[in-house]
């Protein structure tokens, strides 16, 4: 079996047996959206005139994938360096490639199948969410946005040393970010600033991509653009994530 392998087997197992991050995983954004859905329902945007489960679903969507990510890589990162776990398998001829790699394989799963549960569910007779878009092409968006918050989580997992900094950092990141970025609350009722300082957040690209091409409220340009910030983010992160990844703590 190759290291790859063996590492993505390892991450899998490891995973499904920690039942309470397994729940959690799914159900925090499921939350979030029985709450807003529940709250708004029925309702439109003043400024656009949309139903509100076309903001709220997406950007939810968005903000629960990339927080699995970060959080996923970041927590273990943190825990195989401490446990010098990475600093044994650094002895053995596995590249720092394969443990990212198994990492984000297991990212791309979870990723996916968060996304078909919390579609599933958005799209019930009570929250009311409408797959009138070119649903397949939130696809690449997922994709992209799950490669560049694994590249962030890989970050926080290489400075931080306890597993109350990994949460720390990342809620530091995450949460702000969600509000800013218009996961949580419609982009066109915020004020004019807070509008401009979302365009360098990565997280409004995602919620836009996935937005567009889950509600058809744009064009397949709009995804391409959401595609392009996206990919940009994930050069930029995983260019720091390899240049601060390390083996141990010693070092």
């Amino acid at each position: 079996m190759s290291a790859f392998a063996a590492l993505s087997e390892a991450g899998y197992r490891a995973y499904v047996r920690d039942k309470t991050t397994l729940f959690f995983t799914f159900a925090f954004p499921m939350l979030f959206l029985v709450v807003f859905g529940l709250i708004f329902s029925g309702k439109d945007v003043e400024q656009s005139g949309q139903p509100y489960i076309n903001y709220i679903a997406p950007g939810v969507l968005s903000w629960g994938v990339a927080n699995a990510a970060v959080f996923g890589v970041g927590f273990v990162l943190m825990q195989w360096r401490r446990d010098d776990l990475l600093r044994l398998i650094r002895m053995t001829p596995t590249p720092v490639s394969a443990i990212l790699a198994s990492r984000y394989v297991l990212a791309l799963a979870i990723g996916v199948v968060q996304s078909v549960l919390f579609v599933a569910v958005a799209v019930l007779p009570v929250f009311g969410l409408s797959l009138s878009g070119s649903w397949p092409a939130a696809l690449p968006v997922l994709v992209l946005g799950i490669t560049a918050f694994l590249a962030l989580g890989v970050i926080v997992g290489s400075y931080a040393r306890t597993p109350e900094a990994v949460a720390a950092v990342a809620n530091c990141l995450m949460i702000p970010m969600a509000f800013l970025s218009g996961s949580f609350f419609p982009l066109d009722a915020m004020p004019s600033w807070m509008q401009s300082i979302s365009w360098v957040l990565p997280l409004r690209y995602v919620n836009e991509g996935i937005s567009t091409a889950i509600t058809g409220e744009g064009s397949s340009t709009d995804v391409l653009v959401a595609c392009g910030g996206i990919l940009g983010f994930t050069v930029v992160f995983g260019a720091i994530a390899l240049k601060t990844f390390r083996w141990s703590d010693r070092a």
